[in-house]
């Protein structure tokens, strides 16, 4: 293949400036009468290559015609219009619109879907607008319902630790702005059907067909009906993490996204069937590309299925207009058209590793193929006639292994970047394990479409192919499974950052009511509590893969709140061979007694410190207990927590109280010890009392970090005890207003940095 033959493959040119024109446009911001100007150089320009054509001149029009069109798309939107008209606070409003898309139903019974506005009032009066608004509520909404709603209209939360999804960068994407929610089912009413689009109203239904048809004779494997949803329908928020893990961990997540293994089968297939019809190429070719549309519908239309069909199109377009289709080509056309329907595609991730993926295979697999073939090829002056019996099958067997092998690496190197910027994992492990899964999975993807074909004929057919798919699908889940537990067979990578000379580097996640704090010292990883089961999930591990963290040297648990260590069950399933630090003071959790219970089923002896003791983090950074002593009575467990004062040489400290309030405070100033700190580390005692005075004049911190909420009246910082605190010179974090809290400790002094803001508070001499 020439890539430089350009005439022939115009559209790597055109898909090439377009992505040009886009990212210039997002990045380097025009005031309108630029854009004006740019618009009267193109239009003049097009005037003048209709009469004298030019290739070069041609793909820099197309390069400032997708400046404008992005700059059109993503600027002054109706979106952005009535955002900026309801402002920053939440504003109560009366909402009608239509569902335009599908509705996905939480566990805890909210659904959640995007609503095309056709009016709001507000404080009495009637507004028209076209803006979309992602809506939350308890009820059962379907795709094309026109709906008027009763709720709040509330700013999308920007996230608020390292590594959480940016949901108000995704959806500014889409130009949603608002969410609205919806407290109560009986906040929003149905005004009428209205059918939507046609065709994905089609696509809907065909999809719970589908579904329906694959799982006939499943209903005791859920796992296995989850996974054929995935894999067939790409239905992967129907996928528990559990399974979904180890397919990321081994590089096979691609599965789960329709693209272009499964638009292949599905052509392959219906090509057969035309054949057998004994229909002209030009017949087969007019009637599979619609049908190859209407499964990435079905798929809802992500841009991995999208670029399949529209690539497998181009490549059977060549059978109807009899002209010879390029891969690359084809592959940049696909581009091409997805950026003229929406140039935000650009910037998502599913568009990024999809192309990358594909144009990597392109590019790479045929080199890759010569240069791993001549390791096995046979005497090159040996007739291949004379090639028989087991060493011909040896030889086609290491030919196929070449072959996988070298698409294996290709897609592999084509998606590293992506992958580890985006989720920051490496899986050498992926080369071999798609060599063995991908064949598997393309049977299951085979098996199923028999399932399809057959159902409305033959149901009982159509049971034994889905308990064949059965088989398959264990197999897979078995064989992914045992590939993530091979060491180094995947790592976690740091996100790329300047080098720092750093002493020790904490992390104060932001969990609400809970807490997690994550130091890293000397090369190792420490967990002082882990947050919820569910925030462990849905923040501390995402953090800990987003900061490389493959070993944990250690967990300190600092009392029995579910919200501080609800989360250790998970953490050790991810880290069995953690050193445990439990307190061993009796408590009423019920979540801590699990935990206790747990760790002897395990043989897991946790390490029970108590005041005086003593141990090392790092040859410069070490951990005194000051609280609990040894012998305790205390009812409430934030009455139990450790008291823990971390010292970094060469004379910085911090003192970690955990959720401790005025009696563990008054406790440690009856022990005259000293409490001298740089920073204080703190959560909120159930009483709402800590911080005293006393306690504070004896500490002399230069910063607070605390963790604040609304809710329960408790756990929110008092304007009074703020104020306090600022009249003494101290600055106070409260992380309701910082978010996640990340403090820097070098040899020459900190700092401190808020991960909402970006505020940084740097340290004084005493």
């Amino acid at each position: 293949m020439n890539l430089l033959n350009l005439p022939r493959q115009p559209f790597v040119g055109l898909a090439g400036m377009a992505g040009l024109g886009i990212i210039l446009a997002n990045f380097l911001p025009l005031p309108s009468s630029a854009l004006l100007a740019i618009s009267i150089v193109v239009a003049v320009c097009c005037v003048i290559l209709l009469r004298w054509p030019m290739m070069i001149a041609t793909y820099v029009i197309v390069g400032l015609g997708f400046f404008l069109l992005h700059d059109l798309q993503t600027s002054n939107t109706e979106g952005q219009q009535l955002a900026a008209q309801l402002g920053d606070r939440p504003r109560v409003v009366t909402a009608t619109g239509t569902v335009i898309s599908e509705p996905k139903i939480a566990p805890n019974g909210f659904a959640t879907f995007l609503l095309k506005l056709e009016s709001i009032e507000l404080e009495g009066g009637n507004e028209r607008t076209g803006a979309t608004w992602l809506v939350r509520w308890r009820g059962t909404p379907e795709y094309g319902n026109e709906l008027r709603f009763f709720g709040s209209a509330e700013g999308i939360a920007p996230p608020r630790n390292p590594s959480e999804f940016d949901m108000r960068a995704y959806l500014a994407r889409r130009d949603v702005h608002r969410t609205l929610f919806v407290r109560y089912p009986e906040d929003g009413r149905l005004i009428r059907h209205v059918a939507g689009n046609p065709i994905l109203c089609a696509a809907q239904k065909s999809r719970a067909w589908m579904r329906n048809a694959l799982c006939r004779g499943l209903d005791d494997s859920t796992d296995v009906q989850n996974f054929l949803s995935g894999i067939v329908l790409g239905l992967r928020h129907q996928t528990p993490e559990d399974i979904e893990e180890p397919f990321q961990q081994t590089g096979t997540l691609h599965l789960f996204a329709v693209a272009g293994l499964h638009v292949g089968i599905v052509a392959a297939l219906l090509w057969m069937l035309t054949m057998v019809a004994r229909l002209s190429r030009k017949w087969a070719t007019a009637l599979i590309i619609p049908t190859l549309f209407f499964y990435a519908a079905v798929t809802r239309l992500h841009v991995s299925s999208v670029r399949a069909a529209v690539m497998t199109s181009i490549l059977l377009g060549g059978f109807f207009f009899e002209r010879k289709a390029f891969l690359l080509n084809s592959l940049a056309a696909a581009a091409f058209f997805l950026l003229c329907w929406d140039t935000n595609e650009i910037f998502s991730v599913g568009f990024q590793l999809s192309f990358a993926v594909v144009g990597a295979i392109v590019l790479f697999a045929d080199p890759l193929f010569r240069l791993l073939q001549r390791w096995t090829a046979p005497d090159p002056f040996l007739p291949r006639s004379l090639l028989r019996g087991p060493r011909r099958l040896m030889h086609s067997g290491f030919e196929w292994l070449c072959r996988g092998a070298s698409v294996s690496l290709a897609a592999w190197i084509g998606s590293l970047p992506f992958v580890l910027w985006y989720f920051h994992i490496v899986t050498p492990v992926s080369l071999l394990a798609n060599l063995v899964v991908v064949p598997i999975a393309f049977f299951v993807l085979a098996i199923a479409l028999l399932s399809l074909i057959s159902t409305p004929l033959l149901p009982w057919i159509a049971v034994i192919f889905n308990n064949a798919n059965w088989f398959l699908a264990r197999l897979v889940l078995g064989i992914v499974q045992l590939f993530a537990q091979i060491p180094g067979g995947h790592f976690y990578v740091e996100q790329p950052h300047w080098p720092e000379k750093l002493t020790a580097k904490i992390t104060v996640l932001d969990l609400g009511a809970g807490a997690a704090v994550h130091l890293r010292t000397g090369g190792a990883d420490w967990l002082f509590d882990c947050g919820s089961e569910r925030n462990y999930q849905r923040m501390v591990r995402p953090y800990l893969h987003w900061a490389g963290v493959n070993r944990l040297g250690g967990l300190l648990l600092t009392h029995g709140d579910s919200l501080h260590i609800g989360g250790a069950a998970e953490l050790l399933r991810d880290f069995p061979r953690v050193r445990l630090m439990d307190s061993s003071a009796p408590d009423r959790s019920a979540v801590h007694q699990q935990l206790q219970h747990l760790f002897q089923q395990r043989g897991i002896k946790p390490d029970n410190f108590v005041a005086g003791d003593t141990f090392w983090l790092a040859s410069e950074v070490t951990a005194h207990v000051l609280f609990p002593p040894r012998v305790l009575f205390a009812n409430i467990s934030d009455d139990q927590a450790y008291v823990i004062q971390l010292t970094v040489a060469p004379a910085m400290s911090i003192l970690f109280m955990s959720d401790s309030g005025e009696k563990t405070e008054n406790s440690l100033l009856a022990c005259g010890l000293n409490l001298r700190s740089d920073i204080i580390i703190k959560g909120q005692h159930h009483s709402g009392q800590s911080g005293s005075d006393p306690f504070l004049d004896a500490v002399r911190p230069q910063l607070i970090i605390a963790t604040s909420r609304d809710f329960p009246e408790y756990e929110r910082i008092s304007d009074e005890w703020a104020e306090r605190v600022r009249a003494r010179g101290i600055k106070l974090f409260r992380q309701d207003e910082t978010g996640a809290v990340t403090v820097r400790v070098g040899r020459d002094g900190w700092e401190a940095q808020s991960y909402l803001t970006g505020e940084t508070f740097r340290s004084s001499s005493r």
